[in-house]
């Protein structure tokens, strides 16, 4: 079976499409970072005219590179929720029309169970269960996956996200759009050990996060001591090493509560440089295996919706014919386990 995927929560179009005998054929994707840069940051109605707008030409593309016409596709599967109203509306729409003119199935996908499932696109996919830490601009959570669908929160963050957290600490230190890769390329020039930030809430039992702390004290130093570029730097080196221990820490805490030796982390986090090596280096001498999708599928993309969407659609799941739904907010406990 060839899926279609779709995916439109924010401000990347992405699309691609899976076989389910010979998995990824081809994605193409385009990012309206150039388009938002000048407001600091997404413009909800900008993206969702954006995505209309990419919708077909990205089409055209997607097909080129698979090598064949819409004709072989056997089903859609688009990104249903959370994200921006409008710009989910914008795939969807075009996801169903795509499906109803062909007679094809379509399904609405949640976009974090798609980046939680985007490593399974590597030849080297994790075994069932394993922990998955999904980090990004929205979302900072652990998971007991036991299954598709078959999903247990661990522990969540209560303010800020980390990735929001990068954001907005570059942001109020004149980084500019998108500000988490500008601080994290900042802080390759700077001393992680400069500044001794806090692990936020690695003292205390549990398994949330907070990072909104944190990242007021990262700006408040960086004022404190002179907002000098040389200052700047290592402000960004002690933020990001102060993120990226806790985050380790809380994922070394969650499995060894669950017994697991397997780590997912996905998201648009995952793509820090500095957090991989570190993961890599402490849970391997500790023998647990961590899994990563490619740079590419950390950010949002098409490919991990036509992954999710095609294990569900092979088991037989679909979206009612008369109708289909979007939601800003998507609570995964919600989704339904495959047997």
């Amino acid at each position: 079976m060839k899926v279609l995927g779709i995916e439109s929560s924010c401000d990347e179009t992405g699309l691609a499409i899976v076989d389910t005998d010979k998995g990824l054929k081809a994605h193409v994707l385009h990012s309206q970072v150039d388009l938002h840069a000048a407001y600091g940051g997404v413009v909800p109605e900008l993206a969702s005219r954006d995505h209309v707008a990419r919708l077909p030409q990205l089409l055209e593309q997607l097909f080129a590179r698979a090598g064949h016409g819409p004709e072989q596709i056997d089903a859609v599967a688009y990104t249903a929720g959370p994200g921006l109203m409008g710009a989910l509306l914008a795939g969807a729409s075009a996801a169903r029309a795509f499906a109803w003119a062909r007679g094809i199935p379509s399904l609405g996908v949640h976009h974090m169970e798609g980046h939680m499932l985007a490593p399974m696109l590597e030849e080297q996919a994790p075994a069932f269960p394993f922990l998955s830490m999904l980090v990004s601009g929205g979302h900072t959570m652990l998971i007991r996956v036991d299954g598709v669908g078959r999903y247990r929160l661990l522990g969540e963050t209560l303010d800020d996200a980390a990735g929001e957290a990068f954001d907005k600490t570059a942001k109020m230190m004149g980084l500019g759009y998108p500000g988490g890769p500008l601080l994290a390329s900042l802080a390759e020039s700077g001393d992680p050990a400069a500044f001794g930030f806090a692990r936020p809430m690695t003292n205390r039992p549990g398994l949330d996060f907070s990072f909104s702390g944190l990242k007021t004290a990262a700006i408040t130093a960086w004022r404190q001591a002179g907002a000098s570029e040389a200052v700047r730097a290592d402000v960004a080196a002690s933020f990001q090493a102060a993120v990226i221990d806790t985050l380790r820490i809380k994922c070394e805490r969650a499995l060894r509560q669950e017994g697991l030796q397997r780590l997912v982390i996905a998201g648009g986090v995952g793509a820090n440089r500095q957090l991989r090596a570190q993961f890599e280096a402490h849970f391997g001498a500790a023998g647990v295996a961590v899994f990563y999708p490619r740079i590419e599928f950390c950010t949002d993309n098409g490919a991990m919706i036509a992954l999710a969407g095609s294990l569900r659609l092979a088991a037989g799941q679909c979206d009612a014919r008369d109708g289909f739904r979007v939601r800003a907010r998507w609570p995964m406990e919600e989704l339904t386990p495959l047997s």
